[in-house]
């Protein structure tokens, strides 16, 4: 028996790749069929199942491709309705591969086709729980994000949730490992740990929605206090899901256009509709970039960053990268579902500052400079999300959370000089850059962030917030 966590980072997410004799599962897979079937063909087995826990709202799982290039049998639990062939089990049915069984099990309240899947080892033991996001490591999954399709309210996904726990999961063994489809990052739940599988028995101590005398209105309140609005993307990434999807292979082919700086020219000039995303890392960014551009780089939690801040999957895009990171670059994209890159310049923004084009940079200064400009009245304004900045902020200072950034332009001065910062320097030179792109010239960035500040004696303060707020 073999059990492989494949954990993506950006995305916060665990896929599972379970082998017996010559067979294995996959499940929740990522967009791009190659890390499957290359740990399949190296473990010379076949891939007979892909297991979907649900329709994922985060990102477009890859089950419809690795399905079409294995002859996998897509599963989902019973009151799935895709629109593409798959099985449908029964809760409570037995799948087999190899020496061992998987136990399908209903368990709805995030989304009401939530199902989880209870491996049992060669001897019959209950052994593992792949438990998409139904219960995370410190969490359960969040039980709003179901309400338009159900006509439920997330009180009702609550009180589904609440029901599914106790009678399908908290019954099962302690010793029984729980795998979960997301850890800390996701935004499909709000106090995730940053461990990425633990033992029920652990959960039942510390995770606050477990608690044995909690009552069904008790764990209503909870699991619903402190919500923050989901990324806009999530909608369109489970009807991709639900309804399928162009093949990961066009969409690099299309994606891995090298555009002359000429034809790059032209679209700046002429294609107002296009997005023109540099993922190079925050610094480098700041120091020099093509107008217009928005900066989201690679090293962050770029997958989500992208889905919260471009409204439509749909959206045409072009894309400067660090040189050998195109295909990095659209293969991230396409991961949360946005299909439409037209092509990366060619060369880079090396080649353009040596063809002698336009470049553009962001003020950055360090938190001790910060001090000065502070004596001198300048806006600053923290872009953290609001836990974070509950937890300790710069008094006086307001908070306007990137994620929320193109409903609150109205926020920020255009005419006036002003200072952004977050925890460590990404987010702000992504706010930054939106901002730039708009008109807003006068923006500075703190260098280090936070981070940085918490280090000096600027004045900080706190703000009481719910025990479940993150």
């Amino acid at each position: 028996m073999k059990i492989e966590q494949i954990y993506t980072g950006c995305l916060a997410q665990g896929a599972y790749y379970l082998v017996s004799d010559n067979e294995a599962v996959i499940i929740d897979p990522l967009r791009e069929s190659e890390p499957y079937m290359r740990r399949a063909k190296e473990d010379n087995v076949r891939i007979k199942f892909i297991l979907e826990t649900h329709f994922h709202a985060d990102f477009v799982s890859g089950h419809i491709d690795l399905a079409k290039k294995t002859g996998a049998t897509i599963v989902f639990g019973p009151t799935a309705n895709p629109l593409y062939p798959v099985y449908k089990a029964k809760d409570g049915e037995i799948i087999k591969f190899g020496k061992l069984s998987i136990k399908v099990l209903h368990t709805p309240g995030h989304t009401m086709e939530s199902t989880c899947y209870l491996l049992f080892d060669e001897t019959g033991k209950e052994t593992a729980l792949f438990s998409g996001d139904t219960l995370f490591i410190g969490d359960v999954g969040r039980p709003d994000l179901a309400q338009k399709a159900n006509s439920l309210t997330q009180e009702d996904l609550a009180r589904h949730l609440f029901h599914s726990l106790r009678s399908k999961i908290l019954t099962l063994p302690d010793d029984v490992i729980i795998y979960p489809a997301h850890g800390a990052g996701s935004a499909c739940g709000k106090n995730m740990s940053k461990e990425t599988f633990d033992l029920l028995g652990n959960q039942k101590k510390t995770n606050y929605a477990l608690r044995e005398d909690m009552t069904e209105r008790e764990f209503i309140t909870e699991v619903t206090d402190g919500l923050l609005p989901p990324p806009g993307y999530f909608g369109m990434n489970v009807a991709m899901n639900i309804k399928g999807y162009d093949e990961y292979d066009s969409i690099l082919k299309r994606g891995l256009n090298a555009l002359s700086i000429q034809t790059f020219e032209t679209i700046l000039n002429d294609s107002d509709d296009i997005v023109v995303l540099d993922t190079r890392n925050a610094s480098d960014f700041a120091k020099g970039f093509i107008p217009r551009c928005i900066s989201i780089g690679l090293e962050g939690q770029f997958a989500p960053w992208v889905g919260t801040l471009i409204p439509d999957v749909k959206q045409k895009i072009v894309v400067v990268t660090e040189i050998g990171k195109e295909e990095e670059t659209i293969r991230r994209l396409s991961r949360v579902g946005y299909d439409n890159v037209l092509g990366y310049l060619e060369g880079g923004i090396e080649k353009w500052i040596a063809a002698g084009k336009k470049i553009d940079s962001i003020e950055r200064i360090s938190a001790e400079e910060l001090k000065k400009e502070m004596n001198n009245n300048t806006t600053i304004i923290d872009v953290r999300k609001p836990g974070e900045y509950g937890a300790e902020h710069i008094e006086g200072v307001p908070n306007v959370p990137l994620d929320f950034i193109n409903k609150q332009m109205n926020e920020f001065p255009k005419n006036d000089p002003f200072i952004l910062h977050c925890a460590g320097g990404y987010r702000s030179i992504i706010a930054a850059s939106i901002l730039k792109s708009r008109g807003y010239d006068k923006v500075k960035d703190v260098i280090g962030g936070f981070s940085a500040i918490a280090k000096t004696n600027i004045k900080r303060t706190t703000i009481v917030c719910s025990s479940t707020q993150k």
